[in-house]
């Protein structure tokens, strides 16, 4: 039987703050990983309840690579989040795929070499299929909250997650477009990797801020370009959440990726998990570590 459902959202570059919602505050959540982004905003639409983090703490304070993406997924099972919708900032690596345009992430590309990438690296190893990363049920939702507010989208994209802070160099930026990627960004690994560690869905929604800087028609890639469609991007954003929030229980997730995958990945024997690590891993692995 499926447990009761709740959403929880990863606010990006713009994307720092939810209005429009009641009961809202902000909580501070501690965990075995250290301090997430920022405290966790829990605030209310209708009767569905959500949770949402700043990835970069509010007012941008965090740069990618010190992103504690493990406390950031950690503290969102902890507050019952069984499903992540992931909002980021990134540029677009195609001609279609214009300024301002949303795409609904379905695979990527890791490039990261500087984070710690899961939550079993002491004494417990596990190995998580990543093949299908993302939520079908939850692709559709968002799909479905587009569409209906005319935002301009498409469905299925590769990401791809370089290390950053700084942009792409021209070489690299013709390499990714030579592998057919969609988009480029810097935070959504390790997050899609942890989070199908947690046995959270998730899902990456990209909004589209510029082309990088391989297109001979634009300027290479800049903060202040960056941050003048991230303003136009964001109200967009909130408008899908919104949609999101209403209807995410509507789409199936019965045969999701994530559902129980810890089931099959823990590989290290029982008699050798130490205590330490179990209760390290108790938010993220509970479930299976802890049975009889």
């Amino acid at each position: 039987m499926m447990k009761k459902r709740k959403l929880g959202i990863i606010g990006g570059s713009g994307l720092y703050k939810m209005v429009g919602f009641e009961k809202a505050k902000w909580k501070k959540i501690n965990t075995p990983w250290g301090k997430p982004s920022d405290e966790i905003l829990l605030a209310n639409l209708g009767k569905e309840e959500i949770c949402f983090i700043p990835r970069h703490s509010r007012g941008h304070k965090i740069s990618p690579s010190n992103i504690n993406f493990r406390a950031n997924i950690d503290a969102m099972k902890q507050l019952g989040v069984t499903d992540i919708i992931s909002v980021s900032a990134v540029g677009s690596l195609k001609e279609n795929l214009e300024p301002g345009k949303f795409v609904i992430v379905d695979q990527f590309i890791d490039r990261t070499f500087s984070r710690i990438k899961t939550f079993f690296n002491e004494d417990i190893v596990a190995h998580v299929s990543m093949a299908q990363p993302t939520s079908k049920g939850l692709s559709k939702c968002c799909e479905a909250a587009l569409k209906k507010l005319n935002i301009k989208y498409q469905v299925g994209g590769t990401y791809v997650v370089m290390e950053g802070p700084q942009f792409s160099t021209l070489a690299e930026s013709n390499l990714y477009r030579s592998w057919r990627a969609d988009v480029i960004g810097m935070t959504n690994m390790p997050e899609a990797k942890l989070a199908r560690e947690a046995e959270i869905r998730y899902c990456t929604v990209a909004m589209v801020t510029d082309y990088d800087c391989w297109h001979p028609d634009h300027d290479e890639v800049d903060v202040s370009m960056v941050v003048q469609t991230l303003m136009k991007n964001a109200a967009n954003a909130q408008n899908m959440i919104k949609e999101i929030i209403k209807t995410f229980k509507n789409y199936s997730v019965e045969k999701d990726p994530a559902n129980d995958c810890l089931d099959v990945a823990i590989i290290t024997d029982a008699k050798l998990r130490t205590k330490k690590t179990i209760k390290k891993l108790k938010n993220i692995a509970g479930r299976v570590l802890n049975k009889k």
